[in-house]
């Protein structure tokens, strides 16, 4: 069942606690679409250069490719206007030294990926899987974001996810885990069944839905042909408008309100 929020509803409680998440969520969403489709560019343009490519980092809609180099220096900048698209996107062969700003993200990311890789069972990885490490520098906090993506078509995964925080130094301060479960929701494109998905925040994830959610939402919403998703948790439910990329946030009480009012009018209708 699609939910139809007055307006008034939807306009107060747009703005709060989620804003900052919603935020957060849409940079990790524009990082990864320009790592996605940086590569693709890259890889098609550069082929001399393949064998001497040490990663890339995405920020700001730039994708920048780095060299193996001890101090490692950028082989080609591709920018992206807000399409992503490959016939706007503008490439620049110009190999140079990091700027301070990829410098911060190149060693945070470095870092992180060491703690990953000496972790344990901290970090958890499942079959048909990888672990996509995204740093991010958002008013002045230092992260990185883990989450898990799929290596095969047909699936979107939730959860399994990690929150790394440094410090002005690039030291590692803490690390949280998102979700402690792994959610996998498989969609066969174009099925009317697929027009709402939803899944379920157990309590240590929190009351909200989360900007790794955001993230994965916006990546894959087209192709699953979702219109709907909601996030449930122990006191909220998180609506995101996969249409317009917006969030509600409302409590359950007022959620089983909205509900019971809609079942009523469909009755009074029939």
């Amino acid at each position: 069942m699609k939910i139809t929020l007055p307006l008034l509803f939807i306009t107060s409680l747009a703005f709060g606690q989620t804003d900052s998440i919603v935020q957060e969520g849409k940079l990790l969403y524009k990082s990864e679409m320009a790592s996605w489709n940086g590569t693709d560019i890259f890889l098609e343009n550069f082929k001399d250069e393949q064998g001497n490519i040490g990663g890339y980092l995405s920020y700001n809609n730039n994708c920048i490719f780095f060299s193996k180099d001890s101090i490692p220096k950028v082989l080609a900048t591709i920018s992206f206007d807000s399409t992503y698209s490959a016939e706007t996107a503008k490439i620049n062969k110009e190999q140079r030294g990091f700027t301070p700003e990829e410098n911060d993200l190149y060693v945070i990311r470095k870092r992180a990926l060491a703690e990953i890789n000496s972790g344990g069972d901290k970090f958890k990885r499942y079959n048909n899987t990888d672990l996509n490490l995204i740093p991010l520098i958002h008013n002045g906090v230092k992260k990185v974001y883990v989450l898990t993506g799929p290596k095969v078509t047909g699936v979107v995964i939730f959860g399994n996810d990690y929150l790394l925080t440094f410090d002005k130094d690039n030291k590692l301060m803490s690390t949280q885990v998102l979700h402690k479960n792994i959610i996998p929701i498989t969609y066969k494109k174009s099925e009317e069944t697929n027009l709402m998905s939803v899944h379920n925040h157990l309590p240590e994830t929190g009351d909200f839905i989360t900007a790794t959610d955001v993230c994965t939402l916006m990546l894959y919403e087209k192709y699953a042909n979702w219109k709907q998703h909601y996030v449930i948790s122990e006191k909220n439910i998180s609506l995101w408008d996969c249409e317009k990329d917006e969030l509600v946030s409302f409590t359950k009480e007022a959620w089983e309100k909205i509900t019971k009012d809609q079942e009523e009018k469909k009755q009074i209708k029939q």
